[in-house]
């Protein structure tokens, strides 16, 4: 169904004069911005077989709306199941960029907008970064889908990885997808879209996961536990650069099975490509 016919399903939308623009820079889904009589929304119209990437529409939903009841996200104004189609108000402010997480007043924004979900009531949903590599992996071989050759060993170090990482930390409500696109700032606090891989996790993934998006260094890895945690602590540091190299070895796998099942025109290989070398590569940095 096409974005017009959606609308009139929403109640709120219907028969208003409306101009639909549609917005770029999506890997997923399809996203128009919608104006009507001096307000402004956000429809997202799910991409094909996005179920198999783990994303569950209706816990996307409930961990958008945890967020703008924290006021960390936008709200949530209306959801069509039978479409995977949803319509949140738009977020005023700067989409930002690598560049402007790096400066250090927009970070502690950022950080200051993480702890307060990371610390809000228990939600929706569950993400494991490594339980989602090896479901990647098992649809993409089931699909066909040629590797790297050197993929076997990325396999290892994160089986490897993923054993050092064991801990008695409880689980806690989670983005698991800090791109700079996914975080709008209004000078005064930052709010973060699209939770398609929200669910309970580990906060240091939600940590390492951000700093390889926005290529950080060793000193803006610091700044941010700093601003989140208000110390820096040898462990905290050796935990978010284990996840920061989890991280890639998630996105490499995820445009791997993208090749498989996605009609977008991306060349999802070279992504998957990029960041798995990005993983190998890493394994040095991070001393492990």
């Amino acid at each position: 169904m096409d974005e017009q016919n959606l609308i009139q399903l929403i109640p709120e939308l219907r028969d208003r004069s409306l101009t639909v623009t549609p917005l770029g820079g999506g890997l997923t889904n399809r996203n128009y911005r919608i104006d009507a009589d001096g307000e402004s929304y956000v429809l997202r119209v799910a991409g094909k077989d996005t179920a198999l990437l783990g994303i569950d529409r209706a816990c996307e939903v409930a961990c958008s709306r945890a967020a703008a009841a924290l006021g960390v996200g936008p709200e949530v104004i209306a959801y069509l199941p039978e479409h995977d189609a949803m319509l949140r108000r738009f977020a005023p402010g700067r989409v930002l960029t690598t560049g402007d997480i790096q400066q250090p007043a927009i970070l502690r924004r950022v950080a200051e907008a993480l702890r307060h979900y990371h610390t809000g009531p228990s939600g929706a949903g569950s993400f494991s970064p490594f339980a989602t590599v090896r479901n990647y992996y098992a649809l993409a071989r089931e699909r066909h889908v040629t590797f790297p050759d050197n993929l076997e060993r990325a396999l290892e170090l994160l089986a490897r990885i993923e054993q050092d990482l064991q801990s008695d930390d409880p689980p806690c409500p989670c983005h698991n997808d800090l791109l700079a696109a996914n975080l709008i700032d209004d000078g005064t606090a930052v709010r973060i879209i699209d939770w398609e891989y929200g669910g309970m996790g580990d906060r240091f993934f939600d940590l390492g996961n951000l700093a390889a998006n926005n290529e950080f260094d060793d000193e803006r890895e610091r700044a941010l536990l700093a601003f989140y945690f208000g110390e820096i602590r040898p462990d905290h540091v050796r935990r978010l650069r284990l996840m920061r190299l989890t991280s890639d070895m998630r996105e490499a796998m995820w445009g791997f099975l993208q090749a498989a099942i996605s009609t977008l025109d991306i060349d999802y290989p070279a992504y998957g490509r990029k960041h798995l070398e990005r993983f190998l590569h890493g394994e040095r940095a991070a001393d492990f």
